[in-house]
């Protein structure tokens, strides 16, 4: 049972994998399933943490860590007998591990609770600087599982969103015409990706035509963003994050 459940940072933590493969679902199921769930962002931040692994390819994956509240969320919308039957395994395994994390030894003297208080200190900061470097590999790993797939900028604020990064798909825009991502100038290419930003391959350009009653036909063109472009914007932001977090 104590396979369920693993310690990570002092927390009983389990993946995205081990509730695919114990539940008998598709891991990429379980993962659409913890990115729809109707909690807020705040609970998301507490609760999961986004990572990446390795398979037998050498191919990078995105995985999900996510402590009892986390699970216990996820669970709820797992029925079925077989997996009434697992959630009781996992709750059983959470209290197990919980346990022996409480039962950890006490300082016994002023100096000793010191010591321990200042290597707790000391490993926050560590973990916590560990995982602002990891943000953008964690993000590079998720945007590589769609990075077949060309967004819109309005779905790549959202993914942002998820990450920690406050901004909502006008801002966006705003900030990709302001640092030359797309064209600012008002025209019949307004909001189109700039010569630079195609140069990059960051983005392309959905062409669809449009018959219109009178027989007329016109083309209208909406700028998608590449996997390329996905990776590209999500560690730009991230590492900007991470800049301001370490200056703060």
């Amino acid at each position: 049972m104590n396979n369920l459940i693993k310690i990570d940072n002092g927390q009983a933590v389990t993946s995205s994998r081990q509730i695919a493969e114990n539940f008998g679902k598709r891991h990429d199921a379980v993962l659409r399933a913890i990115r729809n769930l109707d909690c807020s962002a705040e609970f998301t931040r507490h609760n999961f943490v986004c990572s990446g692994y390795k398979d037998s390819s050498g191919k990078e994956n995105v995985e999900y860590f996510m402590n009892r509240d986390g699970f216990s969320f996820l669970a709820m919308g797992f029925t079925g007998s077989e997996a009434a039957q697992w959630k009781e395994k996992y709750i059983r395994a959470f209290n197990e591990m919980e346990k022996q994390l409480s039962n950890q030894a006490i300082p016994k003297s002023l100096p000793e609770a010191l010591r321990a208080y200042a290597n707790e200190v000391e490993s926050h900061e560590k973990t916590k600087l560990q995982l602002i470097e990891a943000k953008p590999k964690m993000l590079f790993a998720d945007s590589v599982a769609t990075s077949s797939t060309s967004i819109l900028i309005g779905e790549l604020a959202k993914i942002l969103k998820q990450n920690g990064v406050e901004i909502g798909q006008n801002r966006l825009f705003e900030w990709m015409r302001q640092n030359g991502y797309l064209i600012n100038r008002k025209g019949t290419d307004y909001n189109m990706p700039t010569q630079r930003s195609m140069e990059l391959g960051l983005f392309k350009i959905k062409e669809t035509t449009v018959n219109h009653s009178d027989g007329h036909i016109t083309v209208s063109k909406t700028p998608k963003v590449t996997g390329k472009g996905q990776i590209y914007f999500v560690n730009k932001f991230l590492e900007e994050s991470r800049t301001m977090q370490l200056t703060n």
